[in-house]
C-alpha cells in the first residue's frame, strides 16, 4: 500500500478543514456563513461517530467497544451541535446561556476516557470486562458529580451567568487534558498499530482542547461569531478524528500481551481512591469557606453525600472482583503446578520403569540359566534314595528356595516384557465383575465384604482385555491382603462416566498406605519377606499408561487406601488408529 492511499483520509481531512478556511476567509459574516458551519459542523461529528461505530461493527472484545464508546462520545457531541443548528440556522436565534444542552456537550468526553482506560491495545482478560464496565460508570459518576457540585447551583439552583460559564468552560477545558493525558499514557506503552491511533487522537483532541478555550475566551470579549478563524481548528480536529477511525479500520491494530510493569490497573484504583479522599475535602471547602447561598451550599453538601455512597460502593466492588480475579489466579496457579507435579512423577515413573525393564530382563535371562540346573541336580538328588534325613532336609529346603527364586524370575520377566497384545473393544464391567468374583472364590474370610457399584451401560474402552484383568487382579489382591491383616473391612469397587473417561475406584477400609507416593516404585513393598515382589503395582502402571490413562494412590480421610483409574473412552478416532 503506497504513502497516499495509506494517508488518504488524513488528506482528505486537510483538504475540509483547508476549504473550511477559504470558506471563513471569503464568505462575510452573516446566516449563510453561519449556516455552512453549524450544518458543516454537525456533519462532520455525524460522520466521526458513524466512522467509529462502523469501524467497532466488525470487531470483537475490548476493541469493538473502544470504538463503540468513542462512537458513543461523538453521539452526545453531534446531539449538542444539533442544537446550535436548530437555534442558529432553523430559529434563527441566539444559543441560550445557560442552556441545557451543555450538559451534552460535557458528557460526550467521558466514554471516550472510558475508551482508552478499556486498555484495547492489550490481549483481553477474563475479568477485563467487568473491570472495564465498574471503571466507566465510577469515572461516569464522578464526573457528573463534579458538574452537579461546580455548573449545576449557578445554572439551575441561583442563577448566575457569569459564573456559570466560568465553571463550566473550567471544568471542561479540565476534562478535555484528562483525555488528552490518557491518550498519551496509553500510546506510551502500546503496539505500532495502536500507538498510531492513541497518537492521532490525542493531537486532535489537544487542538480542539486549545481552540475550545480560545472559543470561550473570544466569546467572552465578544470576538467570536460562528464561522469565524476560531472555528477552522474545531473542523481540523473533528476532521482528523473521523480520519484517525477510518485509518484504524483498515490497519485493524492488534493487541499485544500486558507489560509486567504495567501500572495501569493499580492507578485507576488509586485514582478512584483519591476521588473518594477528595469528597471529605470538597464538603469541608463547602462548609466553612463557599460564600455562595444558603441553598447552594445545602445543594452541595447533600451532593457530596450522595456521591460518597455511590463512588465508595463501587470503588469496594471493584476491588472485590480484582480480589476474586486474584483468587481464581492463585487457584488455577495450584492446579498448574499440581498437575506439572503430576506430569513430571509419571514421566520419572515411565522411565525408571523402562530402564529397570531392559535391566530386569538382561539378568533375569542369565540368571535362569544355572537356577534351572541347579534345579534339575537337586530332584535329582531328592530322588536318591541312599539320603539320610538331614541330608533329605537340605535337599527340600534346596529345591523349595530354587522354587522361589524361579517365582521370582517369573515375575521380574512379567514385568519386563510388558508389551501390549491384541487391542479389542473391552467391556470393563466384566472385567471387574470376574476380578472380584475370582479372589472372592480363593478367599473364605467371611470378615471382608466386597461392594461393587458400576453404572449402567458403561462405554467399552479400546485395549489389552488380558492386561487390564491382571491389573484389576492385583489391585483386589492388594486389598484383600490388607483388610486380611486388618482383621476384616470392606471393599468398594466403583466405575462410572466423566466425561470422555471411565473412572475405576478402589476403596478398602484398611489400614492405609504409609507412603502413597512410593507405591508404584519397582520393589517397594510392605509385605513380609517371601509374599510380595514389590512388581505388582509397577506392572498395572505400567498397563495404565500403555492405555494412556492415568493411576494414582492415595489414603482415604475415613481411613484405607484408594486407587483411582483413568481410562479413555473409546472413539472412532482411536478405534481407525488402534486398527492401523
Amino acid at each position: 500500500m503506497g504513502a497516499f492511499r495509506r494517508n488518504r483520509w488524513f488528506v482528505l481531512a486537510g483538504g475540509i478543514t483547508l476549504a473550511f478556511a477559504v470558506v471563513s476567509l471569503t464568505v462575510p459574516r452573516g446566516p449563510v456563513l453561519t449556516a455552512i458551519s453549524d450544518v458543516g459542523y454537525l456533519l462532520l461529528m455525524v460522520a466521526v461517530g458513524v466512522a467509529m461505530l462502523a469501524t467497532a461493527w466488525p470487531a470483537r472484545g475490548t476493541n469493538r467497544r473502544f470504538w463503540a464508546l468513542m462512537g458513543t462520545g461523538c453521539v452526545l457531541w453531534a446531539a449538542h451541535q444539533a442544537g446550535w443548528v436548530y437555534c442558529e440556522v432553523v430559529r434563527q436565534t441566539t444559543v441560550p446561556d445557560p442552556w441545557l444542552m451543555d450538559v451534552f456537550l460535557f458528557l460526550h468526553l467521558i466514554p471516550m476516557i472510558a475508551a482508552v482506560g478499556l486498555r484495547p491495545h492489550e490481549a483481553e482478560g477474563g475479568q477485563k470486562f467487568r473491570v472495564g464496565t465498574l471503571d466507566f460508570l465510577l469515572l461516569l459518576i464522578w464526573w457528573v458529580f463534579l458538574y452537579a457540585f461546580i455548573v449545576f447551583p449557578s445554572q439551575y439552583i441561583s442563577l448566575n451567568v457569569a459564573q456559570y460559564d466560568r465553571n463550566y468552560n473550567s471544568l471542561y477545558l479540565v476534562e478535555s487534558a484528562v483525555l488528552v493525558l490518557v491518550l498519551g499514557i496509553a500510546a506510551r506503552r502500546s503496539p505500532a498499530g495502536w500507538r498510531v491511533v492513541y497518537l492521532n487522537l490525542m493531537a486532535a483532541n489537544a487542538i480542539y482542547a486549545v481552540d475550545s478555550g480560545g472559543v470561550n475566551l473570544a466569546v467572552t470579549n465578544g470576538g467570536y461569531y460562528t464561522g469565524s478563524l476560531y472555528d477552522v481548528p474545531l473542523m481540523g480536529a473533528v476532521s482528523w478524528m473521523a480520519a484517525t477511525a477510518l485509518t484504524a479500520r483498515e490497519l485493524q491494530p492488534e493487541a499485544a500481551s500486558p507489560n509486567a510493569d504495567d501500572k495501569w490497573g493499580a492507578m485507576a484504583l488509586r485514582l478512584a481512591m483519591l476521588a473518594i479522599l477528595s469528597l471529605p475535602v470538597l464538603g469541608l471547602w463547602t462548609f466553612l469557606w463557599d460564600d455562595s447561598p444558603a441553598l447552594t451550599r445545602t445543594f452541595r453538601l447533600f451532593t457530596l453525600l450522595a456521591a460518597m455512597v455511590v463512588l465508595g460502593m463501587f470503588v469496594f466492588l471493584r476491588q472485590y472482583l480484582q480480589d476474586q480475579t486474584l483468587i481464581r489466579l492463585l487457584e488455577d496457579s495450584r492446579r498448574s503446578f499440581e498437575n506439572e507435579e503430576r506430569l513430571q512423577s509419571h514421566l520419572v515413573q515411565r522411565e525408571k520403569l523402562a530402564s529397570l525393564g531392559h535391566l530386569v530382563a538382561g539378568a533375569a535371562h542369565e540368571i535362569d540359566h544355572p537356577l534351572t540346573a541347579i534345579m534339575e541336580y537337586s530332584e535329582k538328588l531328592w530322588s536318591n534314595q541312599r539320603l539320610t534325613n538331614e541330608q533329605d532336609a537340605l535337599v527340600r529346603k534346596i529345591v523349595h528356595h530354587s522354587q522361589r527364586t524361579r517365582d521370582l524370575i517369573s515375575s521380574l520377566l512379567s514385568f519386563a516384557q510388558q508389551s501390549s497384545g491384541e487391542r479389542t473393544m473391552v467391556d470393563l464391567c466384566m472385567l471387574l465383575q470376574r476380578s472380584v468374583q475370582m479372589r472372592e472364590l480363593q478367599r473364605h474370610d467371611q470378615k471382608i465384604h466386597v461392594e461393587t457399584s458400576l453404572a449402567p451401560n458403561l462405554p467399552k474402552i479400546w485395549g489389552d482385555g488380558h492386561q487390564l484383568f491382571q491389573a484389576f487382579v492385583q489391585i483386589v489382591e492388594n486389598a484383600l491382603d490388607a483388610l486380611e491383616e486388618a482383621g476384616g473391612g470392606l471393599l468398594r469397587v466403583s466405575a462410572q462416566v466423566q466425561g470422555e473417561e471411565v473412572v475405576v475406584q478402589f476403596s478398602d477400609s484398611g489400614p492405609g498406605i504409609k507412603e502413597p507416593h512410593r507405591v508404584f516404585d519397582p520393589f517397594y513393598t510392605t509385605k513380609p519377606i517371601g509374599k510380595g515382589t514389590g512388581l505388582g503395582l509397577s506392572a498395572v502402571y505400567g498397563v495404565v499408561q500403555e492405555h494412556q490413562g492415568q493411576i494414582t494412590c492415595q489414603n482415604n480421610p475415613e481411613g484405607g487406601a484408594l486407587f483411582v483409574l483413568r481410562l479413555p473412552v473409546a472413539n472412532p478416532q482411536a478405534l481407525a488408529a488402534g486398527q492401523s
